[in-house]
């Protein structure tokens, strides 16, 4: 089972405040009108996770590639399981010209079957010129370029009611211990400090990843990423601990530990924004904003707004992101049009068509913040681009299935575990240990 939450959710962000989240079946050809049709007639096949309204704002950035070239496209929902669907279409003879990755492991995969072709020079050029070089590190294989991050996700945002954190008379804090110290004043004045989403083992990951990089810094959280740093490292002992205390603090989490892990995230965001608000701050990533303000009608930046995860224990302010990737399918029956679609894909052109659209951040440092829709949105994107090089991708979405992205298995359950009892963090590490070192030798 692959991890989805993260980039399914991410197409309810803030920006998507004036589109319903409405299904979207799969769209047929899509015409061409206007432009120099220099790819007229051709058709490029996409296949992708995205459904509803991120299908529908995707297919907006596909239809003025249309304008533009002349050539159609047909964009094919894969559901959850890419490699799967992609590899079944690859055996087929039916293999799409264009893949949008979700996951670093997955395009890697991908890479070491040999099914990509690698990116035109035209398209790498642009990249080394408007992207920050570690979106480069993360589309690249044994050096070569193979993936185009077109969409990011900000993972490394702190939502929270403004009237909340008003009533209890704090501000938004700069630091882990001041965070942890504004939460109990929230606790003081009625309302629980944080809602935890602990029945998806994903937002734990989240938690943990964000403290580790901060605290133990960018080299080390590559080298735990890459498996090359034992989980019973004490820096991960130190991170587990520092999380551990937020864990146990029944002030701080609504509910305490048994309701955390019977919240799932939609149900987190709830207990803020909800009508019965239990809590006044919840972690996660950019696409918070759209479950506040489609599911319980919050204007953001007034109902709801954010701060950036604090930086813990004098280290840098964390920027931890996900994203996907385009990649050009060897076997695909039209790899040269699909070619020109990554080099549209990487303008800031085709990431202003989505930013107006709605849901979604662009890594281009090219794209001019004024596309999106909204102050909190620009804020969060003008973040993401300024932490350039400091940015780190998820760490569990890096990491193979077993151990980063399955229910009931590896880091989601023993962090699960870790949260109904946080009273052992070097237990815990040796734990993780045991179950990434099988992962990966698998």
């Amino acid at each position: 089972m692959m991890r989805r939450r993260t980039t399914l959710l991410t197409g309810c962000t803030a920006l998507a405040l004036a589109l319903g989240a409405t299904a979207c079946g799969g769209s047929g050809p899509v015409s061409a009108g206007g432009g120099d049709k220099a790819l007229d007639g051709q058709t490029v096949t996409v296949a992708g996770v995205w459904s509803g309204s991120e299908q529908k704002n995707f297919q907006k950035v596909l239809d003025a590639f249309s304008e533009k070239t002349g050539a159609k496209t047909q964009f094919v929902s894969t559901g959850d399981n890419v490699s799967t669907v992609v590899g079944s279409k690859i055996e087929g003879g039916n293999a799409p010209d264009v893949v949008m990755v979700p996951q670093v492991g997955v395009l890697q995969q991908f890479a070491k079957k040999g099914w990509l072709k690698p990116l035109s020079p035209a398209t790498q050029k642009t990249v080394d010129a408007d992207f920050a070089p570690v979106w480069k590190k993360y589309g690249s294989v044994d050096g070569t370029l193979y993936g185009l991050y077109f969409k990011a996700a900000h993972k490394s945002t702190v939502w929270y009611s403004p009237d909340a954190l008003a009533q209890a008379g704090v501000k938004p804090p700069t630091t882990y211990a001041e965070m942890l110290k504004a939460g109990h004043t929230v606790s003081d004045s009625g309302l629980a400090a944080f809602s935890v989403a602990g029945q998806d083992g994903w937002t734990l990951t989240d938690w943990f990843e964000n403290i580790y990089l901060s605290q133990a810094g960018p080299e080390k959280y590559d080298a735990l990423a890459a498996h090359k740093l034992k989980w019973t490292d004490a820096s991960v002992v130190k991170a587990l601990t520092t999380l551990g205390k937020l864990f146990k603090d029944k002030q701080l989490i609504a509910g305490g530990q048994k309701a955390a892990l019977n919240t799932d995230f939609p149900g987190s965001v709830e207990k803020v924004f909800g009508p019965k608000p239990e809590a006044g701050l919840v972690y996660e990533g950019d696409f918070v904003a759209g479950v506040a303000h489609d599911q319980f009608g919050k204007t953001i930046g007034t109902d709801a707004n954010f701060f950036p995860f604090p930086a813990v224990d004098g280290g840098t302010a964390p920027v931890v992101s996900g994203g996907d990737a385009a990649v050009v399918l060897k076997d695909g029956k039209n790899a040269k049009a699909g070619m020109k679609l990554m080099e549209y894909l990487a303008s800031p052109e085709a990431a202003a068509v989505w930013a107006k659209a709605g849901g979604f951040l662009s890594p281009n440092k090219k794209l001019d913040l004024a596309s999106y829709g909204d102050d909190v949105t620009r804020a969060t994107a003008k973040s993401l681009v300024e932490a350039g090089d400091s940015v780190r991708f998820d760490m569990s979405d890096q990491a193979p299935a077993a151990f980063g992205g399955t229910k009931g298995a590896g880091e989601w359950k023993l962090l699960q575990d870790f949260l109904r009892d946080p009273s052992d963090p070097k237990g815990t590490a040796a734990g993780l240990e045991a179950a990434a070192a099988k992962a990966y030798q698998d």
